[in-house]
């Protein structure tokens, strides 16, 4: 192994111990005609089989430009000079069926856990 490769701890076929139970997208709950697939972003948490429960928040890539824009206009962020936001996820098209299609590619790469922050429980 070179020094930039970096190898992952085996987890002993994580994605076949454990799958996905349900995936909830905060944007499915919004009025009719307020998602908007190409330019959007939605919060998103995944709960798996064992019960652990993370939470993603998906951008589109011409999301992340308006809001620069945004800001750039308003000041904020030093006039757009940077944007963040906590387990951002940039993705092409912020649709269910490719939300869901990249949740699956990141569980299957065993990178879920990584990407998304766990949502701790109270007393765990």
């Amino acid at each position: 192994m070179n020094s930039h490769e970096h190898r992952k701890p085996n987890n002993v076929d994580f994605v076949d111990m454990i799958g996905i139970d349900k995936i909830w997208i905060e944007a499915e709950e919004w009025t009719e005609g307020h998602w908007n697939h190409e330019n959007d972003n939605t919060d998103v948490i995944v709960t798996l089989t064992n019960g652990k429960r993370y939470v993603g928040s998906f951008f589109t890539y011409t999301n992340i430009q308006e809001l620069t824009s945004k800001n750039e206009r308003t000041g904020e962020n030093l006039n757009g000079k940077y944007l963040w936001s906590s387990d951002m996820i940039l993705i092409d098209k912020c649709s269910q069926q490719d939300i869901e299609q990249v949740i699956n590619e990141l569980l299957k790469q065993d990178d879920l856990t990584s990407v998304f922050t766990k949502i701790e429980e109270d007393g765990k």
